[in-house]
């Protein structure tokens, strides 16, 4: 099966809870707002069995245009990545 859509992800839950997709989608939008709150508040948010959302500040580099290969500064920033978590990655092995 190619990669779910979100309609098609929100169709599965609400046929298995027996939630309408209304609800669901409702959950979804609601729970994303949680993860990115709890991460611009704490730093990280865990979706226990699947992973966490975890807060990383950069620091400034240089780098190098590939087009005219010119050094360039980099600035500092601050990017969320994703850890999955150890049951996840058994599952799918």
């Amino acid at each position: 099966m190619a990669k779910m859509t979100k309609t098609q992800i929100i169709a599965a839950l609400a046929e298995s809870t027996e939630l309408s997709k209304k609800e669901v989608a409702n959950f979804m939008e609601k729970l994303v707002e949680l993860a990115f709150s709890e991460v611009r508040a704490n730093g990280e948010f865990v979706i226990q069995g699947i992973g966490k959302l975890v807060k990383q500040d950069r620091k400034a580099r240089q780098g190098r245009n590939p087009a005219t290969g010119e050094t360039i500064q980099i600035p500092a920033k601050t990017v969320v990545k994703f850890r999955l978590a150890k049951a996840a990655k058994e599952a799918v092995l």
